[in-house]
């Protein structure tokens, strides 16, 4: 499988830096020490010499792990993928995952797919891309403060949602009378896509940190990064959705809770940041990521807020009553036309539900809307 990572989209850096030794000669690189000293060698559109470079390849950055807090995981002693590889030149086998799942299409959908508000008028609302991209900053945030493994934690943030269907977790409860007895979740979903739709051969440790992401699943991710994931989702979700609702004109900046204004202030970064920084503290005194009780119990009782006054609303609540119904009518279509399912994004040794549940999963919003009408005006 062809992997992409930090180029121009033509070659790669070290292609880049190959082409610009050959052009020049430059008595200051040293191959075996990896540095490139001063010369009079100049940078492309600048006027100024380059400073020297010192190369940074996967063994160096894998000798780096070794200096992790003692419960961080390594790339070296991951229980692998489930197709050997050969390793990458410059890239941990983290590094590598991470950069597989921006490129994925599952991840590309996530822009238009909706987080709580469907199909939102403003611009400023948050999508499931941005959702995710905020995850992957507070699980990085979090990894970096306690010297755990920060690509692990940013490749389990960055495809955590992946499976999710459109119009949110609305989906879920679409779905699952279509999987008894346990119903459809996004986080397995996520794993499918990355192990059968888009397999991209991701290390076991990513597989798991995403499969466990949500507080709900048990048994529990086995890192460290992985619990990071899953105090990061809480914390963006509480944070992000309490501005959105706040730009709707659903509540207002001091409706929420007297205890929650007391310990995180007011709505937005300062929540993000007073929420970091008890993990951060917490985890330091106890040696594994948690959140003090006496804040988690907080952010319990912002949660079942957010549960009442936003999620449950009654005016959100009629929107996803129609986007269930618009599921599933998607899925009896399908079950009823399988013809009409693409052959790219289909398992075809599958069970008939679980191929239509793959592809309706994998809509957009706007897809899923454009879908529904062609249904509709067929009869």
């Amino acid at each position: 499988m062809e992997d992409y990572w930090a180029s121009d989209g033509f070659g790669s850096i070290a292609t880049t830096v190959d082409l610009m030794l050959a052009e020049r000669p430059s008595p200051g690189l040293s191959i075996s020490t990896g540095t490139i000293g001063p010369t009079e060698r100049r940078a492309i559109g600048h006027h100024r010499f380059m400073p020297g470079l010192i190369r940074r390849d996967r063994l160096a950055r894998e000798k780096e792990e070794e200096r992790l807090s003692a419960a961080a995981a390594r790339s070296t002693q991951s229980r692998g993928r489930v197709r050997p590889e050969e390793p990458d030149r410059f890239r941990t086998a983290y590094e590598r995952d991470r950069d597989r799942i921006i490129y994925s299409k599952a991840f590309r959908r996530l822009k238009h797919k909706t987080q709580v508000y469907l199909n939102p008028e403003g611009d400023h609302f948050v999508t499931r891309l941005t959702h995710t991209v905020q995850v992957a900053q507070i699980a990085h945030a979090l990894a970096a403060g306690l010297s755990l493994n920060e690509p692990l934690a940013e490749a389990i943030a960055l495809g955590h949602d992946v499976g999710h269907t459109p119009f949110g977790h609305t989906g879920e409860e679409a779905l699952s009378p279509y999987f008894p007895p346990e119903g459809w979740h996004h986080a397995a979903q996520s794993v499918r896509v990355y192990e059968v739709l888009e397999d991209l051969n991701l290390t076991w440790e990513v597989r798991d940190g995403i499969r466990a992401h949500s507080w709900r699943i048990e048994p529990p991710p086995s890192t460290q990064e992985a619990l990071c994931v899953r105090y990061a989702d809480r914390i963006a979700y509480l944070a992000h959705d309490a501005l959105d609702a706040i730009r709707a004109g659903v509540l207002e900046a001091d409706s929420f809770p007297a205890a929650v204004l007391v310990r995180f202030g007011e709505p937005g970064r300062v929540w993000i940041g007073e929420m970091i920084d008890a993990v951060l503290d917490h985890s330091l005194r106890v040696g594994e990521v948690r959140m003090d009780d006496d804040t988690l119990a907080v952010m319990h009782e912002l949660r079942a807020f957010m549960f009442e006054r936003v999620y449950l609303a009654p005016s959100l609540l009629r929107e996803q009553r129609g986007a269930i119904d618009m599921l599933r009518a998607l899925v009896d279509h399908h079950l009823a036309h399988p013809d009409q399912i693409p052959p790219t994004y289909r398992e075809a040794d599958a069970p008939l539900v679980t191929q239509v549940a793959d592809y309706v999963a994998g809509m957009t919003d706007r897809y899923a809307l454009a879908a529904h009408q062609r249904i509709v005006r067929a009869g």
